[in-house]
């Protein structure tokens, strides 16, 4: 599969989970997207839970959702951390209104729950903050993945594969739509 026109973000922050970074990262590369790995400070390295490092390639405060066409956010701690920051809750914000792939495994819909991505949408998560995604106003449900609209959630590492699967049928999906909007 080519997906060398669509450009994706991937979130980093202190305490992430591993495998919902570098899964996402190089299966993404693998199928030819341009993946950039954003924090809330450009070239920063952030500890995963068991200290691998991730070095941010940009800042949020410095890209926009039109630099993307997907974003994916990982979970572990992270997304406590990342909420806090504006830059990066303006940018899934963004890029949730512009119908963009927006993609979130584990605690990463926490970060959702502080825009209105989930607002009227089907979505999982861990189910230790099931009761905060509902809170934001989605259905929960359990499931190994689930797509409603631009938005891709579940539950946590054991769905990656069928997480990255998702992820890349709605790429492919955008592909001839990332296609025309850059000629």
């Amino acid at each position: 599969m080519n997906l060398s026109d669509i450009r994706v973000c991937v979130l980093v922050e202190q305490q992430y989970q591993e495998m919902e970074v570098w899964y996402p990262v190089y299966r993404l590369r693998e199928a030819g997207c341009k993946v950039a790995l954003v924090g809330p400070e450009a070239g920063q390295t952030y500890p995963s839970k068991l200290g691998y490092p991730a070095k941010s390639d940009k800042a949020a405060k410095d890209v926009r959702a039109d630099d993307f066409d997907a974003i994916v956010i990982p979970g572990g701690f992270a997304p406590d951390f990342l909420r806090r920051h504006e830059a990066v809750v303006r940018l899934v914000s963004d890029m949730a209104e512009q119908g963009k792939v927006v993609a979130a495994i584990c605690h990463g819909p926490w970060v959702l729950c502080s825009t209105q991505a989930l607002k009227g949408k089907k979505a999982t998560c861990f189910f230790a903050i099931k009761d905060d995604v509902s809170n934001a106003g989605a259905k929960y449900m359990d499931a190994e993945v689930v797509r409603d609209g631009n938005l891709i959630t579940s539950r946590k590492p054991d769905d990656l594969p069928a997480f990255l699967q998702t992820i890349l049928q709605a790429a492919k999906d955008l592909k001839p739509m990332a296609t025309a909007a850059r000629v």
